[in-house]
């Protein structure tokens, strides 16, 4: 913790700092992208302006602009500002900025303003520690993760703060970042080049500065080429984590692609998990439910297939088993859909919750035992192989739900084998002799 007007002042006139500290804007003029959030006439672009910031929390990727977004409000506001990172404090801190910002506020009157990083890395225990004081209007409290806050900050925290997303820069506002970062290196990108630092930042303003400061040094004075940017991009960290939000919004998209026959779609997103680190046998048992859930009668083969994607998962493993993989999503994305199964086993397990486990009706019970016949169990049963094409008209469902259709095949779904229905027990018209009572 320290003088933050002091470090900046300290950053900015440091020619030796990064090309990304060198740049960072100080005003909401010079500040690029989240138009949506920081735009001419948004509120919070006036809030800052007109210094009556509430506590928020800034989530998103890396290089959006969560902590620059934190000190243009230091820079513009006059309240005292304390700059802290989750991963390096704890309650002791939290409470010495609470004790200094009671004293502030009752010597000089200053409100206080809480800059905490990576808010996520703070444990339920810390948080507790911040929320009497945010309440009580004491600290106002600002918030960065990169991490869904709904995921990782307590909800009553959540409650007292305003939640805003950022999101990764566009191509176009990468590039005029780009354009100043040439200027302040005294350097000009061709247009090829400049565009190849653009695609490689992946919609990170920090880290389109970094490779172009690399790519520049790797040049060494000569015209910054193709080669010098690739050399300086090297691979892009991947920002997937298997427990959090981009794990479940790429499950998400992974799922929902396959579901509106998106192949591609399907396929890019089983990349990003498998990049990612995902684990394989996790995405075989998504595949496996899709192929029941949204699949379904429409084309029984695909439980096939994904039960021999994830058979290949177990013995193969990866790298080889992606192309398992990709092999059975595409079949899946392509096969014809139906959740007929899905509705029905929801509708039936509704009616179980709410009226319980009725009771069968009597001739199908069980007929196995010594007495089932005195109680009637078994009496009148239809053996359906007794008869031609082992169909027979007789009642299954308990007399309460007598006419009720769970399963309602899709339009994609071949017809039903016969249209037997629900009726009473009775023999059938061509004299077949029925079983003989309690065959079960």
């Amino acid at each position: 913790m320290g003088d933050l007007f002091a470090d900046s002042a300290a950053n900015r006139l440091g020619s030796q700092a990064p090309l990304p500290q060198r740049l960072r804007p100080w005003t909401l003029d010079e500040f690029v992208g989240q138009s949506d959030l920081v735009g001419e006439h948004s509120a919070l672009r006036r809030a800052i302006a007109e210094d009556r910031v509430g506590s928020m929390i800034f989530f998103g990727p890396p290089g959006t602009g969560k902590t620059t977004l934190a000190r243009i409000v230091a820079h513009t506001t006059q309240a005292y500002f304390v700059e802290l990172s989750a991963v390096q404090v704890g309650i002791g801190d939290v409470r010495k900025v609470t004790a200094e910002a009671q004293e502030r506020l009752g010597s000089v009157g200053q409100k206080t303003i809480l800059f905490l990083d990576e808010i996520h890395r703070f444990n339920k225990a810390q948080q507790d520690a911040l929320l009497p004081s945010v309440e009580s209007g004491l600290i106002t409290l600002i918030g960065a993760t990169t991490e869904n806050p709904y995921f990782e900050v307590n909800s009553a925290l959540l409650s007292r703060c305003q939640l805003f997303e950022l999101v990764p820069l566009t191509s176009e506002e990468l590039a005029g970042i780009v354009r100043r970062g040439e200027a302040e290196l005294k350097v000009e990108l061709a247009d090829d080049v400049r565009g190849l630092v653009v695609q490689a930042a992946g919609g990170d303003a920090r880290n389109a500065l970094n490779i172009l400061e690399a790519a520049v040094a790797a040049a060494g004075g000569d015209t910054v080429a193709e080669s010098h940017v690739a050399e300086a991009a090297q691979k892009r960290p991947l920002l997937y984590d298997k427990q959090g939000d981009r794990h479940y919004d790429a499950t998400s998209a992974f799922i929902k692609s396959m579901r509106g026959s998106d192949t591609d779609a399907a396929i890019y997103y089983l990349a990003v998990m498998i990049a990612g680190g995902e684990d394989p046998k996790f995405i075989a048992r998504r595949m496996i439910v899709f192929a029941s859930e949204d699949v379904g009668n429409a084309d029984p083969q695909a439980l096939q297939v994904a039960v021999a994607a994830a058979r290949a998962v177990e013995f193969v493993g990866l790298p080889e088993a992606r192309i398992n993989l990709a092999q059975a999503v595409a079949y899946l994305a392509r096969a014809p859909k139906s959740n007929a199964s899905y509705r029905a086993i929801q509708r039936a397990l509704d009616d179980v919750n709410q009226r319980g486990a009725l009771r069968p009706p009597k001739p199908i019970r069980d007929a196995s035992y010594r007495g089932a016949a005195k109680l009637g169990h078994g009496v009148g049963y239809l053996y359906p192989h007794d008869y031609p094409g082992a169909e027979v008209e007789q009642q299954y469902l308990p007399d309460e739900l007598v006419g009720t259709e769970y399963y309602v095949p899709g339009d994609r779904e071949p017809p039903p084998r016969s249209s037997v229905g629900e009726t009473s027990p009775r023999i059938p018209p061509d004299g077949s002799i029925p079983p003989e009572p309690g065959r079960s």
